[in-house]
């Protein structure tokens, strides 16, 4: 049986990937984590439960620790005859990145460091790592294409994301190592992180709070379901890059929806959604800012080469993905509140 480790598995694409291998792979999953405070803690136990939960063979391991504690990964490399890695371990929020710099250069770049040393170490079959649609900083050509540049980027998590795949590339080539890296799109759904923008702006219309949206609300966002980022990568860890001469080799993909909405729309449609769903009564109250440093205009990506090798493209629409959204919100509002909206 095959062993994939999975870094970040607390984390809200780890957790339902790894709910995804357990439930319809021959795989035994090692997950680790180092449970940090940057948001509720709760919510990421409550995602390791769903994995217990689902892990009926009893194939998932779980390891509470760092990857920037390169004595912990050396162990679990060691010793785990690990056959596949999925890196999605990292410090996130790009706003955050410039109040805390530390905990992106702990994270991303020592972290990432370990993980590549080790897959050195002890030959993996397949390195697959996040990278971020952040990498590409203001670009104005849009659609977003891999083979677009990315040395530009606005802010620190950007940064460390674009060394991610500089880094991964290097050890490709040096030691042979197969790696995919995976730009993400604004990735939204059950369970998500509270500061993304979906679930920070569903808080504040519940609590009727006025919802801050930057650049004046000229801001586009390709918004991209849970769901169809773990199809991906489900599917992306079986098959390392090979190249024609039979070399191992480094790829990188997008991977987003290809339907970028304009934030003042996604309000409008969040708040009805959450109306509809029997969430809240409130309407959203929009205070219009101007940009704010680290963010970009525009997010839109090109996934044609994830299309041609893989036979996929996100699709889940805007609507369904913000519905299953509101009714796990609901759900967990009443479970951490007591209350949601106006029920109890």
């Amino acid at each position: 049986m095959k062993k994939v480790l999975l870094t970040g598995v607390a984390g809200f694409i780890g957790a339902f990937l790894a709910k995804k291998l357990v439930e319809t792979s021959s795989v035994q999953v090692v997950g680790i984590d180092n449970m940090n405070d940057y948001y509720d803690v709760r919510l990421k136990r409550s995602r390791l439960e769903m994995v217990a939960e689902a892990d009926k063979r009893g194939v998932f391991e779980f390891i509470e620790g760092d990857i920037s504690d390169s004595a912990l990964i050396n162990r679990v490399f060691e010793g785990g005859d690990i056959d596949a890695v999925v890196n999605l371990a990292a410090q996130a929020g790009v706003r955050y990145s410039i109040e805390n710099p530390d905990a992106y250069i702990q994270s991303n770049i020592i972290g990432f460091y370990n993980i590549l040393e080790s897959c050195r170490r002890y030959p993996v079959d397949h390195l697959v790592y996040a990278s971020s649609s952040s990498v590409y900083g203001s670009n104005d050509k849009v659609p977003y294409s891999v083979d677009d540049k990315t040395d530009d980027p606005v802010s620190l998590y950007a940064a460390t994301k674009k060394s991610n795949e500089l880094m991964a590339s290097a050890y490709s080539s040096l030691y042979s190592i197969p790696a995919t890296g995976l730009r993400f799109f604004t990735v939204y759904g059950p369970m998500g992180r509270p500061d993304m923008a979906y679930f920070k702006f569903a808080e504040k219309i519940v609590q009727d709070e006025p919802i801050q949206i930057y650049n004046m609300g000229d801001m586009w966002r390709d918004f991209t379901y849970v769901d169809d980022i773990v199809e991906c990568l489900a599917r992306i860890i079986d098959a390392p890059p090979v190249s024609k001469g039979g070399a191992r080799r480094h790829r990188v993909y997008n991977i987003g929806n290809s339907s970028p909405v304009l934030l003042t729309s996604f309000v409008d449609m969040l708040e009805r959604i959450l109306i509809d769903e029997g969430v809240t009564d409130n309407r959203a109250v929009r205070e219009l800012l101007p940009m704010q440093p680290g963010d970009v205009y525009r997010t839109f990506a090109d996934v044609g080469n994830l299309e041609a090798d893989f036979g996929f493209r996100p699709a889940t629409s805007l609507e369904d993905g913000l519905r299953e959204f509101a009714r796990w919100y609901r759900a967990y509002r009443i479970a951490t509140s007591g209350t949601c909206g106006g029920l109890s």
